[in-house]
């Protein structure tokens, strides 16, 4: 017998803003051929962060290798490879006026380097059209390639990220084909290729995690020198995705932000609809200053 659905609390309220930016972005994208991880993955804040100009854009198509059971973009076998995409990204970039960009894409795994040099040719792109325009990149794991993720470093982006999104025990049931050690590994190579550059992950709540392994994902975050969380309400996208087994209180995510903070994170943000790209550009400068005097330190 199925457990009943819970019903979502009066904090899980999602702004809806269908003005002009929003039809504007939407339109772009539609022109452009592009995708965003704000369409495709459904999230809550879409029309809080078009209609604020804001947006992830997706590269490498719209069809994911894997399947993860919390993740509503499509899976199957990817059909697209677009050499001209990295382009297209900055022009709508430019055209947005943007002064921090946010590139993911879905998961490569039919590529030999999971899509790595499209993600270091849109970084390069970016910064030629936009030249004051900050870089944030959500990459995959590149099923643990060091030279894939050598190829997006040397790009040189702003902030690198790479979400965990649960704890090591649900890890294999909730994330397909993907591996929390070699997440791990994947955040600490990364300060070992560029120890200025901040990384970032995110762990979303609700999948049927305890509090203290909560804070031992912290821990680990911290262990391998991760910069940046991000805390957010898992939200079941369909029927057939994991169901949400709890609601965490706005009061618990800002116990859990004060947890973060006090792990060394330079900055962490908690609450109910946050996802790993929410407010991202007012995350980087703060970060990126510190990250600079602690690297600096250990030098």
């Amino acid at each position: 017998m199925s457990k009943a659905k819970l019903p979502k609390p009066d904090w899980i309220r999602i702004k809806l803003n269908t003005g002009d930016n929003y039809q504007e972005i939407k339109s772009m994208m539609r022109d452009k051929t592009l995708h965003t991880v704000c369409e495709e993955a459904r999230c809550p804040n879409l029309f809080e962060c078009w209609a604020n100009r804001t947006a992830t854009f997706m590269i490498l198509g719209s069809v994911c290798t894997r399947a993860c059971r919390f993740c509503a973009v499509n899976t199957g076998l990817p059909t697209e490879y677009d050499l001209e995409e990295p382009e297209r990204v900055a022009d709508s970039a430019a055209q947005m006026g943007l002064r921090h960009c946010v590139i993911t894409s879905v998961a490569r795994d039919d590529l030999a380097d999971g899509g790595a040099a499209i993600f270091a040719e849109t970084i390069r792109a970016v910064r030629r059209k936009l030249p004051f325009c900050s870089v944030e990149v959500l990459i995959p794991d590149f099923q643990g390639s060091r030279e894939a993720l050598q190829t997006v470093m040397d790009a040189k982006p702003d902030i690198l990220n790479h979400n965990i999104e649960t704890v090591e025990r649900l890890s294999d049931r909730v994330r397909a084909k993907a591996k929390y050690r070699r997440s791990l590994e994947l955040l600490r190579r990364s300060k070992e290729m560029a120890p200025a550059i901040p990384t970032k992950s995110s762990i979303m709540l609700g999948v049927g995690e305890e509090w203290d392994e909560i804070l031992q994902a912290m821990d680990d975050l911290r262990e391998v020198d991760c910069s940046i969380l991000t805390v957010g309400q898992y939200l079941q996208p369909t029927p057939q995705h994991l169901a949400v087994e709890k609601y965490y209180h706005p009061d618990e995510f800002a116990r859990l932000k004060q947890e973060g903070l006090a792990r060394g994170f330079r900055h962490v943000e908690s609450g109910p609809l946050v996802r790993s790209s929410y407010h991202a550009h007012e995350q980087v400068e703060s970060a990126k200053g510190r990250e600079a005097t602690a690297a600096s330190a250990h030098r």
